[in-house]
């Protein structure tokens, strides 16, 4: 059987050290569209080093720079056709800000499996910790199409009611046509963003974006529209990706603002407003 949800499950959890350097921050502020205009200095906080706050969802990619899809299917009990594989959802805590440069000890284990009938779901936690305390927790939901129907829990709904009301805000931000090739130098090198044969074989008409890649973009534009821009804010993040993006297509971010947090919902304006991200929440200070 390809998912051995109690070996999975019981499997001893991986620890190891992980470093980062301001120039691993600045190449992922980069990627997930940074720096338009180049000279503007709210722009500037995450494009110079002698200026660096660190976005939060750099967590996703810090260190080794896998965020967790991969790195999960390489854990005991499973063992699945990385084609067949889709990143389901992310949640972060940010337990205090993240230094521009770093030392850490990351400890990952599958937290859950699920069985979804016709897909099975594995939650891939990543507890992170530096000489001062916890850092960041990471849970990565990995979404298996075809894996399912082995007979366990469901799991918990992650679905959300839809906030109420018009949006206090809506963004749009611009999807390069480069993005996924450069985003994919901070760590995950799935051929699905960037090989055309690939992805055809994954039954995409082309490479998509990392679901990650729009997960960062969202939270610039939160933090920037929203919070101020400032970073250490930022409390937690949740989302669930609900469709793919394409590079070149724009993104649009919807925002609404509640207690102690912003409700989001992410489409793509070039495909009538298909959704992206579903059941995001930002939650900050």
């Amino acid at each position: 059987m390809p998912i051995d949800a109690a070996k999975a499950l019981a499997a001893e959890p991986r620890t190891g050290e992980i470093a980062w350097t301001a120039k691993d921050v600045l190449l992922y502020h980069l990627g997930i569209g940074a720096g338009l205009p180049a000279t503007d200095p709210d722009e500037l906080r995450y494009t110079l080093e002698s200026r660096l706050h660190v976005l939060p969802s750099f967590a996703t990619v810090a260190g080794s720079g896998a965020p967790g899809v991969i790195s999960g299917l390489s854990m005991p009990g499973v063992e699945v056709d990385l084609a067949r594989v889709l990143h389901g959802g992310q949640t972060l805590q940010v337990h205090r800000p993240i230094p521009a440069t770093g030392t850490a000890t990351a400890t990952s284990r599958i937290a859950g499996v699920y069985d979804k009938g016709t897909a099975a779901i594995l939650v891939l936690r990543t507890e992170v910790a530096d000489p001062q305390g916890p850092l960041w927790t990471n849970d990565a939901q990995i979404f298996l199409r075809a894996e399912g129907g082995f007979g366990g829990d469901r799991g918990p709904s992650t679905r959300l009611d839809p906030p109420a009301g018009e949006p206090e805000r809506t963004v749009e931000r611009t999807v390069r046509e480069d993005q996924a090739l450069l985003y994919r130098l901070s760590g995950d090198w799935n051929p699905l963003h960037a090989d055309p044969e690939f992805a055809k074989v994954a039954g995409f008409e082309r490479p998509i974006l990392h679901g990650l890649c729009t997960y960062g973009m969202t939270l610039k534009a939160v933090v920037d529209t929203l919070l101020g821009g400032d970073v250490t804010r930022v409390r937690a993040y949740a989302t669930r990706f609900a469709g793919v993006v394409y590079p070149g297509e724009t993104l649009r971010i919807r925002m609404w603002r509640q207690e102690g947090a912003v409700r989001v919902a992410v489409s793509s304006v070039e495909r009538d407003d298909a959704p992206v991200l579903a059941d995001t929440v930002v939650e900050h200070t």
